[in-house]
């Protein structure tokens, strides 16, 4: 017997996983298991775990790739914000350094995002140059 891929069809809709076997799958698993496989052996591309299998009114499957998952803006501030504001505290705070303006105004308008006070804006800013300490027009000590 020519080896054959099944996809295993889960209750949610999903491909669970798939099968590549030479075999009757009725010899391999349950009824219920095989109830739920369909023979993919020709589809192309190959469906894979998590995809969305969709059975037509005609009995047709057809299978498309996950939909990766969204960020909404305030958790990519919140997170955003959270690693500016370490940068921050290791670049000036821990050497009494004066923070610049230009990175105040950064972690300023990452916390409005974040928190839903902005909610005009569409993206993050743009990280400022000198939020690492790199290229910084603070006065003072530069250890």
């Amino acid at each position: 017997m020519t080896a054959k891929t099944y996809a295993w069809i889960d209750p949610q809709g999903l491909v669970g996983q798939t099968i590549t076997t030479d075999a009757d799958l009725s010899t391999l698993y349950a009824p219920d298991f095989v109830a739920a496989c369909v023979d993919v052996t020709s589809v192309t591309p190959q469906p894979a775990q998590h995809w969305t299998a969709t059975k037509s009114t005609a009995g047709v499957w057809s299978f498309a790739t996950p939909v990766a998952a969204t960020v909404s803006l305030a958790t990519q501030a919140k997170n955003a914000l959270t690693a500016a504001a370490s940068a921050t505290w290791e670049a000036y705070g821990m050497y009494g350094e004066t923070t610049p303006a230009d990175v105040v105004t950064y972690l300023k308008a990452l916390q409005a995002i974040a928190n839903g006070t902005d909610t005009t804006s569409t993206a993050l800013p743009a990280a400022p140059t000198d939020l690492n300490g790199t290229t910084t027009t603070t006065t003072g000590s530069t250890t």
